[in-house]
């Protein structure tokens, strides 16, 4: 637990974290560790077989979510809907095909769909007979936060697994010290990585 509190503490003096994210990490090691000591205490619990470790460490350790994309008819209507339902606020709205809903830590990108070489969102399609309408809106991206960032060190696990070639850039849109990259799950599905780059992050020493 120490040694835990100790590198939450390091991360945050490195910049990796935000004072928010501290105190969200220590709450979160301050409830597994109760959790252990209650489960260790009951004796019911005393013949119980420890849980098998995994066969390997993961790469990254996903910490929240970033945000979702959303491609949809309307964005003005996706927007209210959430604003208006889920109290989300809403940030960067230029007026006239997208915004962001913020909470939390997270956001949701809504934005007006686009046919290729269209200025206009497509037309909902007629739905067949005895089916479903066929969709006009989707997710476009998710993207996951992961825990102690180096954009240099996640573009080389990338390689090594063959999710990025050797001219991947990373996205650093998304404001000061962010850095991400975009891969495709198995299923195709466009998935973003991102974290807070520390000061001695590589894309904060090109800048």
């Amino acid at each position: 637990m120490e040694n835990l509190i100790a590198k939450l503490l390091r991360d945050f003096e490195d910049g990796f974290v935000n004072r928010r994210q501290l105190i969200q990490n220590l709450a979160l090691a301050a409830t597994a560790a109760g959790a252990s000591r209650a489960y260790a205490q009951n004796p019911a619990n005393a013949a119980a077989p420890a849980p098998s470790a995994p066969a390997h460490s993961p790469a990254f350790k996903t910490v929240e979510l970033d945000h979702i994309s959303y491609q949809v008819k309307d964005y003005r209507v996706t927007r209210d809907f959430y604003a208006d339902l889920m109290g989300m606020d809403v940030v960067n709205d230029n007026g006239r095909n997208q915004c962001e809903l913020r909470f939390g830590n997270s956001m949701v990108i809504a934005r007006n769909r686009r046919m290729p070489g269209a200025d206009t969102a497509p037309a909902a399609p007629a739905p067949s007979a005895n089916a479903r309408p066929a969709p006009t809106s989707l997710v476009d991206h998710i993207a996951y936060r992961v825990y102690n960032w180096d954009t240099d060190q996640v573009r080389e696990e990338l390689l090594r697994r063959g999710l990025a070639k050797d001219s991947t850039r990373p996205d650093t849109g998304g404001g000061p010290n962010y850095s991400s990259f975009h891969v495709n799950d198995p299923d195709g599905f466009n998935l973003q990585i991102s974290g807070w780059a520390g000061p001695n992050d590589s894309v904060n020493k090109k800048k």
